[in-house]
Order: C-alpha cells, then structure tokens, then sequence
C-alpha cells in the first residue's frame, strides 16, 4: 500500500485541523505536517487544544502529526524520499482531481481557507489538482475539499 500524507500550510481554524485530522484517520493518512501557523493539536505546554481535539475526537492523538515552520524545506525532503508533493488548488494548470493518477507516495496539500496556497508552493509542486465547481460558490471548506481528496486517492 502506497503512504499518503497531508500538508495544511497557513490554516486558521482550529476546527478545520480537528476535522482534516479526523478524516485522515478514517483514510489511513500516515503522517500530517502542519506547516506554517497552521494551529497544534497541543499548546507549548503540552496540553491538549479543545477546539481541535472536539472535532478530532481523539484523531489527534491517533494521527502521527509534526510541525514545520518552512514549507518550501518539507516539501523538498519529501520530494527526496521519493514523496510525490501535489497542491489541492485552482490555478491556471490545475487538473481536475478526477482525471489526476498518481502512484507511490504521495502528500497533498491544503492551504489558507480564504487565500489557498501560495504561488512558490505551487510551483514547487508535482502536481497540481482543483475540486470542479459547477454551482455559484468558487471553493469549498478546505475541510470539506482534504475529504474529497482523500477519498479519492
């Protein structure tokens, strides 16, 4: 079986690293980084962040996880262990997920609810993947979008 990591760079809300945590478990996602000031599942004392932990329900502890300052290093290290890096954003080469195969290892990853991810980590991706949005709204919750994904990887 192939690893699958995830990468939520910049996230602001608590409750959405609670839920990404969740839903990796529920697909079997190795490891999740979170990168940036994306919020810990522990404060610097230790101790457990009830708005991650209350919609993580116990994911948070059960999910390895690691903390990264700088993006542009994970991604590069990962791309040397061989980790295929794909961002989950619309851009002007983005491929809808739906057509998107990939084989071996492979990390996604989430960026900012109201900004995305930023150009140089789309650049320095492999891939790049959008959700096809066929109502009025133009994103999803990045909640919502890393469940998409990883359901189908």
């Amino acid at each position: 079986m192939n690893e699958t990591f995830v990468i939520l760079h910049d996230i602001r809300s608590a409750e959405n690293v609670g839920s990404i945590m969740r839903t990796s478990d529920a697909f079997g996602v190795s490891k999740v980084f979170l990168a940036g000031y994306t919020p810990l599942p522990t404060d610097r004392f230790g101790r457990a962040v009830p708005k991650i932990s209350k919609t993580a329900l116990g994911a948070e502890v059960s999910v390895d996880w690691e903390s990264r300052d700088d993006i542009d290093t994970l991604i590069a290290e990962l791309k040397e262990d061989g980790v295929k890096c794909v961002s989950v954003e619309q851009t002007e080469n983005s491929v809808n997920y739906k057509d998107f195969n990939i084989d071996g290892a492979v990390a996604y990853v989430f960026g900012n609810e109201v900004d995305g991810l930023p150009k140089n980590v789309t650049d320095i991706s492999d891939a790049v993947v959008e959700i096809e949005m066929k109502g009025v709204k133009e994103s999803l919750n990045v909640a919502v979008s890393a469940g998409i994904i990883l359901a189908s990887s």
